[in-house]
């Protein structure tokens, strides 16, 4: 057998299992095995836990990795993980980097100057060890505690992870694991109200430099005690799974929870991740504080957000000009925003006003449709790059550290392609279905708006969408040039629909469909995994966990379960065999009788499924069976 290879200088093994760790789960127990984490997870505790959430976890260990090392250097701490041969990003992070809160100090050989300019000598902080002066999380929502642990055993730079979780069980299964991991120097568990836990860490004064939110369904209740309850410059981490309402399925709900009027629209979920960026401003606004977005991502069935929160009253002045209302056109799907105020800059600060508007007239300028009024949402950029790169950079210094590794170097790499200033994005599909006309290529319309002198970029958010600063005028022109290469039928178009009202201008723009140089981005030519397929059929939510134990039934039982609900009776058969039918053709026992012609109701209707037949009194009690 050949001979093991030596560690690089300065790397460190990962933290090995506790002791008894590899004890055998009892019955009606399973292991589960993610990162440098396996806990137990028993059978009847109603304790949540959902596999497609692994790169949720991955993608937290890694920002608060890099976090860690913005905040720690200057305290003279230097962050390193296992395979590092030499301290990582010791470039000055304001001057090389430009994370929005990030301090100037500067870095050279084994020592730092911080905020007093004295010289410091570096300690180094390791995956799993206490360190003196680190961060302080919370996991204000922990369930198995499974985050918690893999954030002690793989994130170095802590001194104290707090897991908490309102139910008694899950808080004993929380200690478990945490034992079973060897991670108690670390991770204390509690059970506590997380709104409660946060108040009183904001009235004792101790706050959490890193507060993580990841309910099921929506962070809504606990957004005002987290961005009280973090520290000044803190990491504030928010996970949202109710996307139903996020997306515009329920409008009035979002506006209760979110204080923002969902929008159903192609760009509906990247609205969804502005309106909890709005919300987490609105919340921090009341308390004099601000978020700076660090990085929001839309994945899989939820949306998930990176935030930093910072104190001053002069910067929430600002706030009013980072947000907009979205007017969205109901026949065509164009969108314009109105900015809710105004920042000029004099000098080197900035004067603040009220914004003009409207930005559109009572009715599109393009198919003369009515527009809906959405948001107000987060008009800012989503993400910090520089601080995104960071984290890439990380991911090609430590290959292996994730399982998902792939789709995080995939799916940020589009994010650092993103055009930050430009909110929302229009879709293939949207634009080729609203002309009636075959698809372009991705390639081609990206050709034919960096050939008219836009700017163009891929969204993380969907597959096929396209953001652009190139105005909805320049968009219609050229799908109006390209209507003229397809098999457009334009003379059975409706005179009013916004197909016909669009190409019945002629463009005043002559695109090209030539492939630009600049069309196929980085991230798709090297063929990074950016949207991959779901591994499994059912990869989404799972089954909530009962409050007093147990697991409700999953979403497939639940559709079996009410599967024709409607033409069952009460003693469990078909209504439609009662009817007396022999052609099989159904009917609906929820459903009133059919008033006739001459405003008596049918008789054989009124017969069939009861309630007004003749002779029977108007209100009578329907039969059994009848909804």
């Amino acid at each position: 057998m050949a001979e093991a290879s030596a560690p690089p200088p300065g790397a460190q093994d990962p933290p090995g299992p506790a002791p008894g760790a590899q004890d055998p789960p009892a019955p009606g127990e399973m292991l589960v095995s993610e990162g440098a984490a396996t806990i137990v997870l028993p059978g009847d505790s109603g304790v949540f836990y959902n596999p497609v959430q692994g790169f949720n976890r991955d993608l937290t260990c890694a920002v608060v990795t890099e976090f860690a090392r913005l905040q720690l250097e200057r305290k003279g701490i230097r962050v390193v993980l296992p395979g590092e041969e030499q301290p990582a990003g010791g470039a000055p992070p304001a001057a090389e980097n430009g994370v929005a809160g990030a301090t100037g100090d500067t870095t050279t050989g084994d020592t730092t100057t911080g905020d007093t300019g004295v010289p410091m000598a570096m300690r180094t902080a390791r995956p799993g060890e206490v360190c003196e002066g680190g961060l302080r999380v919370l996991e204000a929502l922990a369930a198995s505690g499974l985050r918690s642990i893999r954030l002690a055993r793989e994130v170095p730079g802590l001194v104290a992870v707090v897991a908490n979780d309102v139910a008694p069980a899950a808080a004993a299964l929380i200690a478990r694991n945490v034992a079973r991991n060897g991670a108690g120097a670390l991770v204390t568990p509690s059970a506590a109200d997380a709104r409660m836990l946060m108040y009183e860490a904001k009235a004792a004064r101790a706050p959490f430099d890193v507060i993580d939110l990841d309910p099921y369904g929506s962070p809504a209740p606990f957004l005002d005690a987290a961005v009280q309850a973090v520290s000044d410059g803190g990491l504030l981490c928010v996970t949202c799974t109710d996307m139903g309402v996020l997306a515009g399925n329920s409008p009035e709900t979002c506006f209760g929870k979110y204080g923002a009027v969902s929008l159903k629209a192609k760009f509906c979920h990247e609205m969804a991740l502005r309106i909890v960026l709005r919300s987490l401003q609105a919340h921090a606004n009341v308390y004099q504080r601000v978020v700076a977005p660090l990085l929001s991502l839309s994945a899989d069935f939820y949306v998930r957000v990176f935030v930093r929160v910072f104190g001053g009253q002069a910067k929430v002045k600002g706030a009013a000009s980072k947000q907009a209302l979205v007017f969205h056109c109901g026949g065509c799907g164009s969108h314009h925003l109105q900015p809710m105020g105004r920042a000029t800059q004099h000098g080197v600060g900035f004067k603040f006003g009220v914004a003009t508007g409207p930005p559109v007239g009572p009715t599109c300028e393009f198919c003369q449709h009515r527009h809906q009024v959405g948001g107000p949402i987060w008009a800012a950029p989503l993400h910090d790059v520089p601080f995104v790169e960071r984290v890439l950079a990380a991911l090609e210094r430590n290959p292996g550290r994730f399982a998902t590794e792939g789709r995080m170097r995939g799916v940020l790499s589009v994010v650092t392609e993103e055009l930050s200033s430009v909110p929302l994005y229009h879709t293939l599909d949207g634009l080729s279905s609203t002309i009636r006309s075959n698809t372009p290529s991705l390639l081609q319309l990206r050709s034919a708006l960096l050939h008219a002198g836009h700017r163009v970029s891929l969204s993380h958010a969907c597959r096929n969408a396209v953001k652009t600063d190139a105005p909805p005028a320049v968009l219609w022109d050229i799908m109006r040039c390209w209507a003229k290469t397809q098999a457009v039928k334009r003379e059975r178009l409706p005179d009013a629909s916004p197909a016909a009202r669009i190409l019945a201008v002629e463009p005043t723009l002559q695109a090209s469909f030539a492939l630009h140089p600049d069309a196929n981005p980085w991230s798709r030519r090297r063929g990074l995994t950016r949207f991959p397929e779901n591994p499994e059929a059912f990869w989404g939510p799972k089954a909530k966990a009962k409050p007093g134990g147990g697991i409700c039934p999953s979403l497939q039982e639940k559709r079996k379960r009410l599967q024709n609900k409607r033409t069952r009776t009460d003693t469990g058969t078909d209504a439609r065999m009662d009817t007396g039918t022999t052609d099989g053709a159904r009917t609906a026992p929820c459903k009133r009788p059919r008033e006739a012609a001459g405003g008596e109701r049918e008789s054989e209707a009124g017969a069939g499924m009861g309630g007004g037949g003749a002779g029977e009194p108007p209100g009578a009690a329907p039969p059994p069976g009848a909804d």
